[in-house]
């Protein structure tokens, strides 16, 4: 793959969107708070330090930062040519995974590399958005040789390997981001429509397996086994219900001490509900639909459709990820297990966010770079 050239003006020293690196901010210093709040019980019970959760979290913070500020340099066309071999790394890492990967709770997703305890499903996010935002730049031909050959079987590949991980959400995820960025690259409802009817079922009687499965039944009926899969969807609604409106204060939470499970991860967000009530999660709401809203706007003023599917992607990836978690602790969807971007407790979630955001802000300096210097082309 090759990239265009690049204008003499670099975006280097140009000011980025100022609002989508604010609410990040915003939402990182939450997080922080956040996971030491749910963790610091658990870590006292394990006798462990308080702070452990949150330290690892601030090293996870810290290099997603260096990186964020890296990409947000790095001229997001250049990362044309390094579409394919980050897949093939994403690809290794995940065959690592089924190899000599860590097994949690039944899951296979994790591998340890010295002092760092990664999950390479989580470098799958960008990869895919990086893989389709290239191949349909151009247009939006669904059945082409060509693509079928650089992007659909590497996702393949990597959507294969993450569900037999076995790690649904993320599986969920990815489709449904490519789904996104084909969508808005012009492509065919109507053949998704097709797809969808004939994979959903099948999906549904062949490929869940009883847990899975179990959890769209629990959903309908969490009170048919309050003590068994309904447990925790009832003890985060539970969590909401004793926050109210303004919240029981921070390190408060009464749910985190031994009822509801997952606390810093999956479930953080009803701790956030609890401890701040209703204010503090609208609050949340409003700081995702920030990012939403300036990475829409990012891709809009993009004058290339690479960089508008590349905007587009990352966007909805992060958000879709964080409204997705807040929908399963208010029992709105089937619990996932997702967790949710820059607040919930895991290095390589804020890592890859973070240069999410990174690329995002790039794409947002030459677009201002353009703007200023008059060097503008008509929207394809």
């Amino acid at each position: 793959m090759s990239y265009p050239s690049n204008d003499n003006l670099s975006p280097q020293n140009m000011q980025s969107d100022r609002p989508l690196l604010i609410a990040v901010i915003f939402l990182v210093v939450i997080g922080l708070m956040a996971i030491f709040s749910a963790s610091a019980p658990k870590c006292v019970e394990m006798g462990l330090n308080p702070a452990r959760f949150l330290i690892q979290q601030i090293l996870g913070v810290i290099v997603g930062f260096v990186g964020l500020r890296i990409l947000s340099n790095f001229h997001y066309k250049k990362l044309l040519s390094l579409t394919m071999p980050f897949a093939v790394f994403v690809i290794f890492m995940l065959i690592l995974v089924k190899v000599a990967g860590v097994t949690v709770n039944g899951a296979q997703r994790w591998i340890n590399i010295g002092p760092l305890n990664l999950q390479p499903s989580e470098f799958a996010k960008p990869a895919v958005v990086m893989l389709l935002a290239a191949v349909f730049s151009k247009n939006a031909l669904l059945l082409d040789e060509k693509k079928i050959t650089r992007a659909f079987i590497p996702i393949l590949i990597m959507i294969g390997l993450i569900f037999i991980q076995p790690n649904l959400s993320m599986v969920i995820l990815l489709l449904a981001t490519s789904v996104a960025i084909y969508l808005c690259a012009g492509g065919s409802f109507k053949l998704i429509c097709a797809y969808a009817s004939l994979m959903i079922p099948l999906l549904l009687l062949k490929g869940l397996k009883g847990y899975q499965s179990s959890r769209i039944t629990t959903w309908l009926h969490p009170e048919s086994d309050p003590l068994g899969a309904g447990y925790n969807i009832i003890q985060s609604l539970v969590a909401f219900a004793s926050g109210g409106l303004y919240g029981v204060g921070y390190g408060s939470s009464k749910q985190k001490l031994a009822w509801l499970p997952e606390a810093h991860t999956d479930f953080i967000y009803a701790v956030i509900g609890e401890e701040h009530g209703f204010i503090g999660c609208l609050l949340i709401i409003c700081l995702f639909w920030t990012i939403l809203q300036r990475g829409f706007h990012i891709a809009a003023k993009c004058q290339d459709s690479y960089g508008k599917l590349l905007a587009l992607g990352l966007t909805f990836s992060i958000c879709f990820q964080g409204f997705t978690n807040m929908f399963v602790a208010s029992s709105f969807v089937p619990a996932t297990g997702i967790p949710m971007p820059f607040i919930s407790y895991g290095g390589s979630s804020i890592m890859v966010s973070l240069w999410m955001i990174g690329i995002l802000l790039n794409i947002s300096k030459d677009n201002v770079k353009r703007g200023r210097f008059g060097n503008v082309r008509s929207i394809q």
